[in-house]
């Protein structure tokens, strides 16, 4: 199956005809290049945005915000150390990991909205 979508790609590049000069390399190159920059606009940039904002939500983790985890867990902070924290959800103290904080649903010292 790959080898079929490679040899369609190849079949759509420029060809010389018999006497005629190969087309320059360039020709093949540039939709290679467009391609590359379109996933990297597409796919790396974004991703690296995101883990910039989630490493910056991270830093501003402080004793009271409540906070959801990646597993679904809603829990108010207690304690903050380097590499984790501890949260507590109804009668029950977890320690997690910060990377495990998917977002603050409330920061210390700020009533809800609703």
């Amino acid at each position: 199956m790959y080898l079929k979508g490679l040899n369609l790609f190849l079949a759509l590049a420029p060809q010389a005809r018999p006497g005629e000069q190969p087309p320059p390399i360039w020709t093949t190159l540039v939709p290679l290049v467009l391609l590359v920059v379109i996933f990297w606009f597409a796919l790396v940039r974004p991703q690296q945005k995101k883990t910039k904002e989630h490493a910056a939500l991270l830093k501003t983790l402080r004793a009271g915000d409540k906070v959801i985890t990646n597993g679904g867990i809603v829990g108010v902070v207690i304690t903050v150390k380097e590499k984790t924290l501890s949260i507590r959800s109804a009668d029950a103290k977890f320690e997690v990991s910060k990377s495990s904080i998917a977002e603050i649903t409330e920061r210390s010292g700020e009533s809800s909205q609703s």
